[in-house]
Parts: C-alpha cells; structure tokens; sequence
C-alpha cells in the first residue's frame, strides 16, 4: 500500500513539474528539458505491462493536456514504456535484479543507470523531436535538439535522485 501511495505521489510530482517548470523553460535551439521518463523507469521491475503503458500513457496525455501538445508526449512515453522490460532485460545484471529493489543510481550504480536511462531518455527524446517536427529534412535539427537535450536532462534526472530518493540501507 505504501509504494502505491508513494508512486502516486511521485506521479503527480512529475506531471505538475514537467508541464509547470520544465515545459515552461525556453533554453534555446529548441532544448527541451524531459524530467518525466524518470517515473516510467523508477517503476518496479516486475510491474505488468499493462499497468506499465496505462500509467505511461496517462502521465503523457496528462503533461500534453497541461501542455497543448497534441500527444506528443503520450507517444513518446509509450514508446519508451513498451521497450523498458526489453532495455531492462538487455542490461540484466549477472546475478539478475532484486526482488522489489528500485532500479535507481544507489542500487544499481552510476554508470548503469546512465546508460540504461540515457538510452531511454535519448529514444525519448529523439521520438518527441521527430513527431513535433515531422519533417525527415529537418533531420540534423531534430539530431542537434536531441544530442543537446538529453545530457542535460540525464544531469538534471541523476540531480533529482541525489536529492530526493532515499538511499537504500545496507542489511
């Protein structure tokens, strides 16, 4: 019951915050700063698909409707939860994961979770630039956009961790 409540919450963090402040964000060369994939890959491991793309897809719809985005964002969060179980399953540890354990960068380390959530995020990201332009001319543009947005994005997710998640006690 807790981790549903705490997801929830953490669900409606990331809604609020993305749509209201990084949404909101003029960078330059059209960056966008993407916070929210960090919801979608700090679910459990073992959550049903099903589950996994309904709440993608809600957080997606969610952030456009607050957004004006016209989908943009559901796509892209779709997109991503529909290949996380393959993503997470390419990079398994040899021992395997955790029962129950958060996949976050205190449990799994740093250079996995920036590879891992850097190839989501990138995916992410690379989809949300090509629908919005939706032009294959403007592919060294919607490249440019991606290859700048996502470092920043990967720091500012990897600085929300550090920040807020609770490191895990060693038993």
């Amino acid at each position: 019951m807790i981790e549903i409540v705490k997801h929830s919450i953490r669900f409606i963090l990331f809604l609020l915050v993305q749509a209201f402040v990084f949404n909101q964000l003029e960078i330059g060369l059209g960056i966008q700063l993407m916070v929210y994939p960090l919801f979608i890959f700090l679910l459990p491991i073992e959550i049903n698909i099903f589950l996994l793309m309904i709440l993608a897809f809600s957080l997606g719809y969610g952030i456009d409707i607050m957004s004006n985005t016209y989908g943009l964002h559901a796509s892209s969060a779709l997109l991503i939860a529909y290949g996380r179980p393959y993503l997470f399953k390419l990079f398994e540890p040899r021992d395997g994961y955790l029962p129950g354990a958060e996949l976050s960068i205190y449990t799994m380390g740093y250079a996995w979770f920036s590879t891992v959530f850097g190839i989501i995020l990138a995916v992410h990201t690379l989809w949300f630039f090509f629908i919005e332009q939706f032009k294959f001319s403007e592919f060294w543009f919607i490249l440019l956009k991606t290859l700048l947005g996502v470092p920043l994005s990967l720091g500012i997710c990897i600085l929300i961790q550090l920040l807020f998640l609770k490191k895990p006690s060693n038993r």
